[in-house]
């Protein structure tokens, strides 16, 4: 005999609804000593914000403050990585620079026209970061000057997949660093005020 189930009571979805996220679960405190993966924001785990190239630099903008990010991953139409966007390059000196050189207003500013392209980003392997410590990270961020590293893993047909990220702002507050605002010199600091106290 066949089982019947109860149905259950269904409803309309309210105008405005949102869909859940994944939010990676942060450990709430690291030491430099401690594994680098634990501040890495795992891709694997953890969907990232992306923008297009051709995307305005104005919405990308909208986009990073929306989902609370500071960085964006650039894809150009076939899916691969373009570029990198960061809040930097959007309230730094890069767009004023475009308009001086090329005219117009600041609605026709693309992210291509500001972004860090695929050319000039550096990367850390997999295999490099799964032995090491959190303090590599922070003195690698350091030594690059930037605020973020992108990790990736080689496949078997030679192409790159990037697969983590580490962000200096989230290594400072892991670190237990009173971050006031996103300047990588003053991250730096509180990080430094944080080791010098011993933690």
């Amino acid at each position: 005999m066949v089982r019947e189930f109860e149905v259950l009571k269904s409803s309309r979805l309210k105008t405005g609804s949102t869909i859940v996220r994944p939010v990676q679960n942060l450990p709430g405190h690291v030491s430099l000593s401690d594994p680098a993966l634990s501040v890495m924001t795992d891709l694997r785990k953890i969907s990232v914000v992306v923008a297009r190239s051709n995307a305005s630099m104005d919405s990308a903008n909208a986009k990073m403050i929306r989902y609370g990010v500071r960085m964006l991953l650039v894809l150009d139409g076939n899916d691969q990585v373009a570029g990198l966007l960061t809040a930097s390059d959007v309230l730094g000196e890069k767009p004023m620079r475009y308009l001086q050189n090329m005219g117009g207003t600041h609605a026709d500013i693309l992210v291509r026209d500001i972004m860090t392209t695929q050319r000039e980003l550096e990367i850390l392997k997999i295999e490099d970061v799964q032995s090491a410590e959190v303090g590599q990270i922070v003195a690698t961020l350091k030594k690059s000057g930037r605020q973020h590293a992108l990790v990736a893993a080689d496949g078997a047909d030679g192409k790159q997949t990037v697969c983590g990220i580490f962000s200096i702002t989230q290594i400072a507050r892991q670190l237990g660093a009173e971050v006031q605002g996103f300047q990588l010199a003053h991250t730096l600091a509180e990080i430094d005020a944080v080791i010098s106290r011993g933690n």
